[in-house]
């Protein structure tokens, strides 16, 4: 691991699982609210899979398996990547709930073993805002291209480029140039949910934030085409876009 990748391990490894239990309630209630509405909790983002049956998924970041779950409930075969010790403990805790299997791989995604799932997967999936953790997009899409079959799908869904230069999400995200490369320490995703004194003692990630372009370029320069660009309105104000997801397919 690199030492920015220790960094993050450190930040999504402190009360992580005790964070989960308060703020998605205990394995087994979780499970049964998947198991009643899978596709609803994947949200939005259902309608960008064609289907689930024996699709093999490799869910990127998918921390504490909110989307995986409800994937294998719908039939696909999930592995989730993730970095978090605590977030495997959560994620396994609900699909053994949920009755059904996950396989959970703790590592840093850039290393991820590529004589076992080089050209593995169907889709690569990540959502809920993930490439600012690693500090160069290249080697993140490669990775991701590398993961998957020819002619597979990237569905990344990730925070809209416009929190560079307006916290529109309400996360404490430091205003900076849009255009900036710098790397900076930024808070835990789920920090402010938490009051000042604790919240000061949760060790920071190291982040580093990109434009449309670097991503879109990235993505291409990788050998990825473009399928479908969206934006999506922030949760704070639908005025202004808060999420994108570009979806991709692998040049085969």
């Amino acid at each position: 691991m690199t030492d920015y990748t220790e960094q993050n391990k450190k930040a999504w490894e402190y009360t992580a699982y005790d964070f989960w239990l308060k703020e998605a309630g205990r394995p087994a209630d979780l499970a049964r609210e998947i198991r009643q509405d899978p596709v609803g909790h994947l949200r939005k983002y259902a309608s960008y899979f064609e289907a689930y049956e024996g699709v093999r998924v490799a869910n990127i970041c998918g921390s504490c398996g909110k989307k995986a779950i409800p994937l294998a409930v719908l039939g696909a075969e999930v592995t989730v990547f993730d970095i978090s010790e605590d977030n495997k403990r959560y994620a396994m805790e609900v699909a053994e709930a949920a009755d059904i299997h996950i396989q959970y791989e703790v590592c840093d995604v850039l290393e991820i073993d590529r004589s076992r799932y080089g050209g593995y997967f169907d889709i690569v999936f990540m959502e809920g805002g993930i490439l600012h953790y690693f500090h160069d997009i290249n080697d993140f899409m490669q990775i991701m291209n590398l993961l998957l079959k020819p002619g597979g799908k990237m569905i990344c869904s990730d925070f809209h480029p416009l929190v560079k230069i307006n916290d529109v999400l309400n996360q404490g995200i430091p205003k900076m140039s849009y255009f900036s490369t710098e790397v900076y320490e930024g808070e835990v995703a789920h920090a402010h949910f938490y009051e000042e004194e604790f919240r000061s003692q949760i060790p920071k990630c190291s982040l580093r934030k990109y434009t449309l372009s670097e991503i879109i370029n990235s993505a291409i320069d990788n050998g990825f085409y473009i399928k479908r660009f969206d934006e999506h309105p922030a949760w704070t104000n639908p005025e202004l876009p808060g999420e994108f997801t570009l979806i991709a397919k692998k040049n085969s």
